[in-house]
C-alpha cells in the first residue's frame, strides 16, 4: 500500500479526499517539506492548499517532492477546469495554478490535474455534508432567485467533493497517470437547472440575465445571499470574482469534456455514481 500526504488535508477539498483514503509542515521550508516526505516515505502527494494570492507553498512542495528519493507522484490543487493562459491573464489564481502546473512539467514526478469541474456542495449545504463554505453564485436556492450568466444555454459540469474523492482514490491505483484526468458527476443548463428547481420547490424563480457586456465590466446581479457575506466579501470583489466565473460559464470553459491523451474517471470507474443536480434538490426539497 503506498503511503499518502494530503497536503492542505484539514478543510475544503482536502478533508474529503482525507476521509475517503485515510502532516502538519511548514511550507515555507523546503528542506524541511523534503524531510518530512523522506521521513514518512510519501510516495504520492495530494495538494489541495489554497492556492488564491501566492503559490509558494505548493511550489516549495513540487520542489521538496523532486527531491526526495521516495516520492513520485503528485496531483496539483487544481480542482476545477484546465485552465488556459488566456484565463490565468484575467483570474490571478488561475495563474498562480499554471505556475504550479508549469513546474511539475518540467519535473520527474509523474502528475496528474484533477478537471471535476463547479462543486455541487455549494448548493447543497448545509444539509448535504461538505467541507467547503457556503457560497452563492448565479443560483439563490433559498430565496428563489437567480442570475444567470449569458443566455444560460451552455452545459456546466457539476461535481459534489465527496465524488472527487472517491474518483481519487481510485486514481491512485491507476498504474499510468495522464497530464489530465476528468471527473464529472452532472452536467446541465443554468436554464435546466432553474427549471429543476422550480419543479422540485413548486415555486417559480425571480430570474434576470446578465449581458456578456455586464460581465465583463465585472457586474452580476446581485442576490439576495450575497448581502450579508460584503462585510468578508466586499461588494466589487465578489461581483468581479463571480463575473468571472460567469463569463467562463456561458463561453463554456466548464463544459467538459475529457480530451484525448486524458483519463475519463467516470468510464474507468462506472461502479461510482456520483451525485446530480436532481439527486442534490431531491434531497433538499422533495420532502419538504
Amino acid at each position: 500500500m503506498a503511503t499518502i500526504a494530503v497536503a492542505g488535508g484539514t478543510g475544503g477539498i482536502g478533508r474529503a479526499i482525507v476521509q475517503a483514503l485515510k502532516v502538519q509542515v511548514d511550507y515555507t521550508d523546503t528542506a524541511s517539506l523534503e524531510d518530512v516526505l523522506k521521513s514518512h516515505g510519501i510516495e504520492t502527494v495530494i495538494s489541495t492548499l489554497a492556492v488564491l494570492t501566492s503559490n509558494e507553498a505548493e511550489i516549495n512542495l513540487v520542489s521538496a517532492a523532486e527531491a526526495s528519493s521516495y516520492t513520485k507522484r503528485f496531483i496539483p490543487s487544481s480542482w476545477g477546469i484546465a485552465y488556459t493562459e488566456e484565463q490565468g491573464q484575467l483570474f490571478p489564481p488561475a495563474g498562480l495554478k499554471l505556475e504550479v502546473l508549469s513546474k511539475l512539467k518540467k519535473s520527474t514526478l509523474e502528475h496528474t490535474r484533477v478537471n471535476c469541474g463547479f462543486f455541487l456542495d455549494y448548493f447543497g449545504i448545509p444539509k448535504i455534508e461538505s467541507f467547503l463554505q457556503p457560497t452563492t453564485i448565479v443560483l439563490d436556492l433559498n430565496n428563489n432567485t437567480a442570475g444567470i450568466p449569458g443566455e444560460g444555454n451552455t452545459p456546466v459540469a457539476f461535481t459534489h467533493t465527496t465524488d472527487v474523492a472517491r474518483y481519487v482514490s481510485k486514481l491512485l491505483d491507476i498504474a499510468k497517470w495522464k497530464p489530465d484526468s476528468y471527473t464529472i458527476g452532472d452536467k446541465i443548463t443554468w436554464n435546466d437547472f432553474v427549471a429543476l428547481a422550480e419543479k422540485t420547490k413548486g415555486v417559480k424563480f425571480n430570474v434576470q440575465y446578465d449581458s456578456i457586456e455586464s460581465l465583463q465590466k465585472g457586474q452580476i446581479t446581485e442576490l439576495p445571499a450575497h448581502v450579508p457575506v460584503y462585510p468578508y466579501f466586499p461588494k466589487e470583489q465578489l461581483q468581479f470574482v463571480f463575473a468571472v466565473f460567469g463569463l467562463w460559464f456561458d463561453g463554456g470553459a466548464f463544459n467538459l469534456h475529457p480530451e484525448q491523451g486524458s483519463l475519463d474517471l467516470n468510464a474507468e470507474f462506472p461502479e461510482i455514481k456520483p451525485l446530480t443536480v436532481k439527486d442534490v434538490l431531491q434531497k433538499l426539497y422533495a420532502s419538504s
